[in-house]
């Protein structure tokens, strides 16, 4: 690591980032945006926006049930039960009933309403009251190989996941008559989104997870005119808000992962005047 921030601190001459928790905070940002941005496409063409919100909001009964059953890993619990979440809500939706929409703000509920439960009951939610926001700026430098470990890998299943994924949210049948397995392709993607989104909540936190996903795919389908255009613009609206975010937050001394989100938020509303003046189709 010492490599990496002598490089930084040549590139970056700026007091800003003389600090090495605001070096680990921006190559955090860096790691994370991507891999969101990505998983936000697929999200947003699958119409699966509020599905991440439900991942988020589970990670409090993770973290009360991983306390309950003793296990050490705060991260390993998070990942397993959004794994289990993620591919319960997805068969939920297959029986049918009630609309998607609904089964995942049950979900939602249900999945927030049981880490409360579980950590007010053992006194312990002021220890994972953190999860609710956030902090990158705490993030250690061994946490920066996982990121980048899981930038690789998410970038690899999302090249060769997108295509099947893309085709079954457009068409189902078609997909199907030319073999791709749409269930499977399905559930690897939840699980994708689920394992995302835990590895990023400790630092993004639940209540904005679901924004920092969606909201730089969302502003890149308005300006895109074809999918390439979209990744690449989701991509480089998250990115810009990330880093733009954690200079806003620094020097207004606020909550990075709100700035980054408010930044996101910002790059949506231009997007929309852009599309205006474009006169780009959805």
């Amino acid at each position: 690591m010492e490599t990496v921030y002598k490089v930084m601190d040549t590139l970056l001459p700026f007091p800003i980032f003389s600090m090495q928790f605001m070096k680990n905070a921006l190559l955090a940002l860096l790691l994370l945006t991507p891999l969101l941005a990505l998983f936000g496409t697929m999200a947003v063409n699958q119409r699966m926006a509020f599905f991440s919100d439900a991942l988020g909001h589970s990670a409090l009964a993770g973290a009360g049930l991983g306390m309950l059953l003793g296990i050490g890993s705060l991260q390993v619990s998070l990942i397993v039960f959004g794994l289990l979440w993620a591919l319960l809500i997805s068969q939920i939706n297959r029986k049918g009933g009630a609309s998607a929409d609904t089964n995942i703000s049950v979900f939602s509920s249900t999945g927030i309403a049981m880490g409360l439960v579980l950590l007010s009951q053992s006194g312990s939610f002021s220890k994972y009251s953190s999860l609710l926001v956030g902090d990158v700026l705490a993030i250690a430098p061994g946490d920066l190989l996982w990121l980048l470990v899981s930038l690789a890998l998410g970038l690899l299943c999302w090249l060769l996941l997108f295509n099947h994924l893309l085709l079954s949210a457009v068409n189902p049948q078609l997909a199907q008559s030319r073999g791709v397995k749409t269930r499977l392709v399905e559930d690897a993607f939840v699980c994708l989104v689920a394992i995302a989104v835990m590895l990023s909540i400790r630092w993004v936190g639940v209540l904005l997870i679901n924004a920092l996903l969606i909201l730089p795919a969302a502003a890149a389908r308005n300006i895109s005119r074809s999918t390439p255009q979209h990744a690449l613009f989701s991509v480089l609206i998250s990115l810009l808000s990330g880093v733009i975010g954690l200079i806003a937050a620094y020097h207004l001394g606020t909550s990075v992962g709100a700035a980054v989100v408010l930044c996101a938020a910002a790059f949506y509303v231009l997007s929309l005047l852009a599309r205006r003046v474009l006169h780009i189709a959805t």
